[in-house]
C-alpha cells in the first residue's frame, strides 16, 4: 500500500483522496479536539456527529480537490502546494497560541508588520512548515496525475454531491449545535478557514466607506490653555495592575500619584485595529467615522500622534511621528523601547502656538509573545521570566513574570508623562491611559488575544482605564461603574472644552 501511495503516477480519484487524508491528518487535530471538548462524546448521537464530521471533512475536501485538478492540474497543484504551506503555519499558531482563524484574525495577520511578525519566529515553526508543508508539497509536485473522462467526472461528481447532501440531512438533529459553534469550527477547518475569511475580509474592506464620515463642525469654548495626553496601551489587561487589586506591586509609581483614578472598563474587540478604532471614535460602529485626532485637528486643535505600534485608522494630521522619526532626537537605552515616545514631550507642548493640544502616544509595551523584550533590563522586577516565543513551553510563573514586567514599565512611562505635565503650570492638563484590548496568558490554554469578542475570555477584554488631571483643572469625575472605550472621545472633548453636536455628556468621565 505504501508503494502504491509513493508511486509517481496516480489516478485523479486516488490522488485527491490521498491529499484529503493528509490534509485531515496534518491539520485537523484542533478541529476535532474542539468537537470532543464541546459535546458529550459518549452518547450515540454525539458519536454519529463525530463520525459524520470526519467523513464529511474527507469527502468534501476530496471533492473540491477533484474539481480543481480536473479543470487544471497546474492550477490545482499550485493551490494545493500553497494550501499545505499556509495550513502548516496556521495550525502552528492554532496549536501554540490557541487562536481561531476567523475574519478578525485574518485582519490581524494582514495588518502585521515585519517587526511583529518576526517576533513569532521559532525552530518549531520551521519544523511545522518543513514537515507538514514543504515535504508534502515536493511529493505533490512530482506525482503524475492520470485524469478521467468527462463522463466519469460528471458521474463521480454527481454521486459525491448526493452523498454529501444525504449526510448533511442525516445530521439534521445536530444542525443547531453546528450553527452555534460555526465560527469556531469554521476557524479551525483547513484550508477553508483562511481561504474563506481572507475573501470575507477584503469584501468587507471594499464595503467600508472609502472616505471617513465627517462629523459636524465643532467650536472651541474658551481660550484657556489645556492639554490632554492620550496613551493607548497594547495588550494590557486590568487584572495585572496592582491599582485594580493585583497582589504583585506592578504600579509602584502610579499608586503614589495624587489625582489619579482608575475605572473598570471593557474593550470593543480583542484585536488592535478594532480596539484603537473604538477608542478614537464617538460611537461603536462598523462605519468609519471621523476619529478624534482628525476631528480635533480639523477644528483648530494642535494634534500630535506618536507611535511605536500600528493598526490605527487613517490619521489625517500634520505631525505623525513613528519610532524612526522620534529616535533621531532620542538619547539613551530607553530609545529602543516605548520611552522613545516621551522624547521632548514637554518641550513640544510648550512650543505649541495653540491653546488646545491633544497628544496621542500609541504604545506596544505588552504585546506578546516576546514580553521580556518589551522593557529595559532594569525593569525586570519579577524573575524568572519567559524568553521563548512558544509560550506554552514556559512555566506559568515565568510567563506571568515577563508580562508583569511590561506592566511595571507601563507604570513608569505613565508616571513620566504625568511628571512632565505637572511642570506645565500654565496648562490645565490630563492624562488618559486606555488599552486596545487585554491578553490571555495560558488561561484555558489560550495565549495572547484575537478570540472573537462574542466568546472571548474576560482576560482579553477587561482593560485598564486610568485618568490623571492637574490640580488647576477644576474637574471632577463621575462615579462610573463600567466604561467602554468610546468614553475617551467624549471625555477629551469635555476636558478641552470642545463644543460639538456629537458630544454626549453621559459618555464623559468628567462632570
Amino acid at each position: 500500500m505504501l508503494k502504491a501511495i509513493l508511486k509517481t503516477e496516480l489516478r485523479i480519484t486516488h490522488f485527491v483522496l490521498l491529499m484529503s487524508l493528509l490534509n485531515f491528518l496534518f491539520f485537523h487535530f484542533p478541529f476535532y479536539a474542539y468537537v470532543f471538548n464541546h459535546i458529550d462524546y459518549k452518547s450515540l448521537s454525539s458519536m454519529v456527529l463525530i463520525v459524520s464530521l470526519v467523513v464529511l471533512m474527507l469527502v468534501t475536501n476530496a471533492f473540491v480537490f477533484y474539481l480543481l485538478f480536473f479543470l487544471s492540474r497546474i492550477v490545482g497543484k499550485s493551490l494545493l502546494v500553497l494550501f499545505f504551506v499556509l495550513s502548516a503555519v496556521a495550525v502552528y499558531f492554532v496549536n501554540t497560541y490557541g487562536v481561531i482563524i476567523d475574519e478578525s484574525m485574518i485582519g490581524n495577520v494582514l495588518n502585521t508588520n515585519y517587526q511583529e511578525a518576526s517576533s513569532f519566529f521559532s525552530v518549531k515553526l520551521i519544523l511545522y512548515i518543513v514537515v507538514l508543508g514543504i515535504i508534502p508539497a515536493i511529493y505533490l509536485i512530482k506525482v503524475k496525475i492520470i485524469n478521467v473522462s468527462l463522463k466519469k467526472f460528471f458521474l463521480t461528481s454527481s454521486l459525491t454531491l448526493l452523498f454529501i447532501v444525504v449526510l448533511v440531512f442525516a445530521n439534521a438533529s445536530n444542525w443547531l449545535w453546528i450553527d452555534k459553534n460555526s465560527k469556531q469550527l469554521g476557524g479551525l477547518a483547513m484550508p477553508w478557514s483562511y481561504v474563506v475569511n481572507i475573501s470575507r475580509f477584503y469584501i468587507h474592506e471594499q464595503q467600508k466607506n472609502k472616505k471617513e464620515i465627517l462629523l459636524p463642525n465643532a467650536t472651541i469654548g474658551d481660550n484657556e490653555k489645556s492639554v490632554v495626553v492620550l496613551v493607548i496601551g497594547e495588550s494590557a489587561r486590568s487584572q495585572n495592575f496592582s491599582l485594580y487589586g493585583y497582589k504583585k506591586n506592578t504600579n509602584p509609581l502610579l499608586a503614589q500619584t495624587q489625582n489619579l483614578f482608575h475605572f473598570n472598563a471593557t474593550s470593543c474587540a480583542t484585536y488592535t485595529t478594532a480596539g484603537v478604532k473604538c477608542i478614537l471614535e464617538h460611537t461603536n460602529s462598523d462605519d468609519l467615522y471621523e476619529i478624534l485626532p482628525n476631528y480635533l485637528y480639523r477644528n483648530d486643535v494642535d494634534v500630535v500622534w506618536r507611535t511605536t505600534n500600528w493598526g490605527e485608522p487613517p490619521v489625517h494630521i500634520q505631525e505623525y511621528q513613528n519610532q524612526e522619526i522620534l529616535g533621531k532626537d532620542c538619547k539613551g537605552e530607553g530609545c529602543q523601547y516605548d520611552e522613545v515616545l516621551l522624547t521632548g514631550l514637554k518641550e513640544r507642548i510648550l512650543a505649541s502656538k495653540k491653546n488646545k493640544i491633544l497628544i496621542v502616544l500609541h504604545t506596544s509595551t505588552s504585546h506578546g509573545p516576546t514580553y521580556s523584550k518589551k522593557y529595559p533590563p532594569q525593569f525586570e522586577t519579577f524573575k524568572p521570566v519567559c524568553n521563548s516565543v512558544e509560550l506554552a513551553n514556559c512555566s506559568k510563573e515565568e510567563l506571568i513574570n515577563a508580562y508583569d514586567n511590561t506592566i511595571v514599565y507601563t507604570d513608569y512611562i505613565l508616571h513620566r508623562v504625568i511628571e512632565d505635565l505637572k511642570q506645565l503650570k500654565a496648562y490645565k492638563s490630563a492624562m488618559l491611559f486606555v488599552s486596545d484590548h487585554g491578553e490571555s496568558l495560558g488561561e484555558k490554554n489560550l495565549y495572547m488575544h484575537g478570540v472573537p469578542i462574542s466568546f472571548a475570555p474576560k482576560e482579553q477584554y477587561e482593560i485598564p482605564f486610568i485618568v490623571w488631571y492637574s490640580d488647576n483643572s477644576s474637574k471632577q469625575l463621575k462615579p462610573n461603574k463600567m466604561l467602554s472605550q468610546n468614553y475617551v472621545f467624549h471625555s477629551v472633548l469635555n476636558f478641552l472644552n470642545i463644543q460639538s453636536p456629537v458630544y454626549d455628556e453621559k459618555m464623559s468621565i468628567f462632570k
